[in-house]
């Protein structure tokens, strides 16, 4: 990831930025004195793909940011899964967390963490839940795409 020295100033649509958080709310509460773990792990998927959809809908996210954010957010809504979820049920999202993990990880890359830190619904520092996904997901998509790609192109990879 980038190093980024300035501070950015972010300003959203009030509707767009609190629909989600007010839908995550009432799905499940938070209690004075909970614990949030269990939750946060539930939200995890749905937290990263809105992240994605809304870095995608950002201005300061250039263009090639926006494709890959594109890419990741294209794949958790479509209806063809390399797992399906009809078939194995929970286990059949871990494909979606793995792309969304994977285009966040490239996406990093093209924005200020400010940024990111704004569209961020999901509890504690983004950055710091967004590399622990991200870290986990790019390690196993990363093992498979070396399986499947010719060697002589795995070069281009990295």
């Amino acid at each position: 990831m980038k190093q980024h020295d300035e501070s950015v100033t972010i300003d959203l649509d009030r509707r767009e930025r609190r629909l989600y958080d007010r839908l995550r709310a009432a799905v499940v509460p938070a209690r004075p004195g909970e614990s949030s773990g269990t939750r946060d792990v539930l939200f995890l998927l749905p937290d990263l793909t809105v992240l994605l959809y809304r870095l995608l809908r950002d201005e300061r996210v250039p263009i090639g940011g926006k494709a890959i954010a594109l890419l990741g957010v294209g794949y958790v809504l479509s209806p063809v899964d390399l797992v399906p979820e009809f078939a194995l049920g929970p286990i059949g999202l871990v494909d979606d967390l793995l792309v969304v993990g994977a285009a966040l990880s490239r996406v990093l890359n093209y924005v200020h963490p400010d940024v990111v830190r704004g569209h961020w619904s999901g509890q504690g520092d983004a950055l710091d839940a967004i590399q622990r996904a991200t870290g986990w997901a790019e390690q196993r998509v990363r093992g498979v795409v070396r399986r499947v790609v010719p060697p002589f192109l795995r070069g281009y990879l990295d």
